[in-house]
C-alpha cells in the first residue's frame, strides 16, 4: 500500500513537470505557428493568385497529417520527448523556406517551406496528448484543455507582431509577407531545444504507451482498428476532423477576404491580425472552460456544442461583408466550436482505446484531422474564387452534417456510448 502511494506520487510530480513545460513550450510555439500563418495566404496569393492561395494553408494542415505518421514511429520506439523535438526542428527549415522562395520568387520552394512549416502543428497536437499520458482519469480532459489554452498567449501575440516582423528584416531585401517566418524558425528551434533537453522522464514511457518497436505504417493501421471497433472512437475522431475542416476552410480565407475591401498592404496586415487573433483566442482562451464541461457533463454534449457553435459562425461569417467586427465574431465563434470538437473529441478518442494502441490512434486521428483541413484549404480558394466568400460559409456550415448525422446516431441507439 505504501508503495502504491509513494509510485502515485511521483507519477503526479512527474505529471505536473509535464505540464509546466509543456504550457511554457507551447506558448512560444503558438506564436511561431501564429506569426507565419496570418500571411501565408496573402504570401500565396501574391505568388500565386488568389484562386491558388487557400493551397498555402493546405500545404501546412498536409505537412503537419503526414508528420504524424514519423512522429507516432517515433513515440513507440523512443518516447515524446524526440518526437516533439523533431518536428520542431522540420518546422524551422520550412519556415526558413518560405523566405527563400519570396526572394526568390519560387513556388515550388514557398509550398514545400509551408508543407515542412506543418511540423509545428503536427507536434502542438501532440504535445496534448503527452499531457495525458500520465493524467488522472477524472482530469484527463482539463489537463489536455490546460495544454490547449497555453497556445493562446503566444497564437494571440503571433498575428500582432506579423506586421513589424514584416518590416524588420527590409533591409535585407526579405518581402514583407516573408519576413514573418524567419522569427518563426527562431521560435520553432528554441521550443526543439527546451523539450528536448527537458521532458524528462518521458510521459509515454513511464506510462507505458510507447518503447515499442515496429513501423509507423504498422502502428497506424493498429489505430486504425483500435478506432473503427469503437464507437466513442469513432465520433471522437470525426468530431476533430469536422471542427478542422470548418475552421481550416473559413480561416484560410478570411485573410484574403480582407484584402478584397481595398485596404493598403499594412492597414490590411494590421485588420487581418486583430480579426486572427480574435480567432486564436476563440480556440484556445476558453480550452480550460471546456476541458472542465467535458470532464463534467460528458465529452458527446460538448461536441454537439461545437457543432452549434459553428454553424452559427458560417451564419455570420456569410453575411459579414467587409465589417472587421462580424468577421471577427464569425472567427471567433468558429475559433470556440473548433475547440470544442477538438478538446471533447481528443479526450473521448484518448479514452475509448487501449493502452497499447492509443498513440496509434491518436497518430491516426491527427492525419485524419490533418487531411480533413487540408481538404478544405484547398477547396477553400476555388469555392471563393469562383462563387465568393458567403458561398465558402455555406459549404462550411455543410459539412457539419456527417458529425450532425453521427452524433444523433449514437444518441439514438445506433451504437452504445456512455
Amino acid at each position: 500500500m505504501t508503495s502504491a502511494l509513494a509510485s502515485d506520487t511521483a507519477t503526479a510530480l512527474v505529471q505536473r513537470r509535464t505540464l509546466r513545460l509543456l504550457f511554457a513550450t507551447q506558448i512560444v510555439s503558438g506564436m511561431g505557428v501564429s506569426i507565419g500563418s496570418s500571411v501565408g495566404a496573402l504570401l500565396a496569393a501574391d505568388l500565386a493568385g488568389v484562386g491558388l492561395s487557400g493551397l498555402a494553408q493546405s500545404a501546412v494542415i498536409v505537412g503537419a497529417a503526414l508528420a504524424t505518421i514519423p512522429a507516432t514511429a517515433i513515440v513507440h520506439r523512443h518516447g515524446r520527448r524526440p518526437s516533439l523535438a523533431a518536428a520542431y526542428g522540420v518546422a524551422a527549415v520550412g519556415a526558413l523556406l518560405v523566405v527563400v522562395a519570396a526572394v526568390r520568387s519560387s513556388l515550388p520552394f514557398m509550398f514545400l517551406g509551408f508543407f515542412l512549416f506543418g511540423g509545428a502543428t503536427a507536434a502542438n497536437y501532440q504535445a496534448r496528448y503527452a499531457a495525458v499520458d500520465l493524467a488522472p482519469v477524472a482530469l484527463r480532459a482539463r489537463h489536455l484543455s490546460l495544454i490547449v489554452w497555453a497556445t493562446t498567449i503566444g497564437a494571440v501575440a503571433g498575428p500582432h507582431l506579423a506586421a513589424p516582423a514584416g518590416t524588420a528584416l527590409s533591409s535585407f531585401g526579405i518581402p514583407t509577407l516573408a519576413a514573418p517566418y524567419f522569427f518563426s524558425a527562431i521560435l520553432f528551434v528554441v521550443t526543439g531545444i527546451a523539450v528536448f533537453a527537458l521532458l524528462r522522464p518521458d510521459p509515454a514511457l513511464l506510462a507505458g504507451t510507447a518503447g515499442g518497436d515496429g513501423g509507423g505504417h504498422r502502428r497506424l493501421r493498429d489505430g486504425w482498428r483500435a478506432v473503427a471497433t469503437r464507437a466513442p472512437a469513432v465520433l471522437g475522431v470525426t468530431a476533430m476532423a469536422v471542427g478542422q475542416m470548418v475552421m481550416s476552410g473559413i480561416m484560410a480565407m478570411t485573410p484574403v477576404h480582407i484584402r478584397g475591401a481595398g485596404h493598403d498592404a499594412a492597414l490590411t496586415l494590421r485588420i487581418v491580425g486583430v480579426v486572427i487573433s480574435v480567432h486564436i483566442a476563440g480556440m484556445y482562451a476558453f480550452a480550460p472552460l471546456i476541458g472542465w464541461l467535458t470532464d463534467r457533463i460528458g465529452r458527446r454534449p460538448v461536441i454537439f456544442a461545437g457543432i452549434a457553435l459553428l454553424l452559427s459562425a458560417c451564419v455570420v461569417a456569410g453575411g459579414a461583408g467587409y465589417d472587421s467586427a462580424r468577421l471577427g465574431a464569425a472567427l471567433l465563434l468558429v475559433g470556440l466550436g473548433w475547440s470544442c470538437t477538438m478538446v471533447a473529441g481528443s479526450t473521448l478518442l484518448s479514452e475509448a482505446v487501449p493502452l497499447a494502441q492509443r498513440a496509434s490512434a491518436q497518430g491516426l486521428s491527427d492525419l485524419i484531422m490533418g487531411l480533413a483541413g487540408a481538404t478544405a484549404g484547398a477547396l477553400s480558394g476555388v469555392v471563393m474564387s469562383a462563387w465568393g466568400y458567403p458561398m465558402l460559409a455555406l459549404v462550411a456550415a455543410i459539412a457539419t452534417v456527417p458529425l450532425i448525422v453521427l452524433g444523433t446516431a449514437i444518441r439514438t441507439g445506433t451504437y452504445a456510448v456512455k
